[in-house]
């Protein structure tokens, strides 16, 4: 069973609409507009909960998980190079500061950035798929780029990736 956290909720005259969350140990704090309403109040404390649940999750996605949806993804949009799009091993690495992926066509490793595991599922796809391509195709020739537009997804995510870049900071470019 688990437990139900501590809330503290903080009310501030300077906070006009924006409400947000976080978790300080075994507290959740959540940031409200002074003028919300006890009901408002109620209903943000319940939202705030289901999104850091949401994020938490997301920060837990393992190595196997990863793999798991790799070969998901490959089987779907990669089905005619059936051997080319196995990778030998995909992980998350903490060490990728300039990427969001990394692909070695000689041994098929695959390693994802753990920048991207708290990104929407759509991203994390597309930038797996975008390295399972490196595995068919090792260079960024318009072959490559056919085979990663196979993905719906695929200019969306990559403004998503660039936006999340320009407003970090980070300079990361494919």
């Amino acid at each position: 069973m688990t437990r139900k956290p501590v809330i503290e909720v903080r009310r501030s005259k300077r906070r006009r609409r924006t409400v947000s969350a976080y978790r300080d140990g075994e507290r959740v704090v959540v940031l409200i507009p002074a003028q919300f309403s006890r009901a408002e109040e109620r209903e943000w404390v319940d939202r705030m909960l289901e999104r850091l649940a949401a994020r938490e999750q997301r920060a837990r996605r393992t190595d196997v998980e990863l793999t798991a949806r790799a070969q998901r993804l490959a089987a779907r949009y990669l089905p005619d190079h059936p051997l080319a799009a196995r990778p030998a091993s995909v992980r998350w690495v903490q060490n990728q500061n300039g990427r969001w992926g990394s692909c070695t066509p000689g041994d098929g490793t695959i390693r994802i950035s753990h920048r991207v595991q708290e990104m929407p599922d759509w991203v994390i796809d597309y930038v797996l798929l975008h390295e399972l391509s490196h595995l068919v195709i090792a260079s960024h020739s318009s072959a490559f780029w056919a085979l990663v537009g196979r993905y719906p997804k695929c200019e969306r995510a990559r403004g998503y990736l660039e936006g999340v870049s320009a407003a970090a900071g980070l300079g990361i470019t494919e």
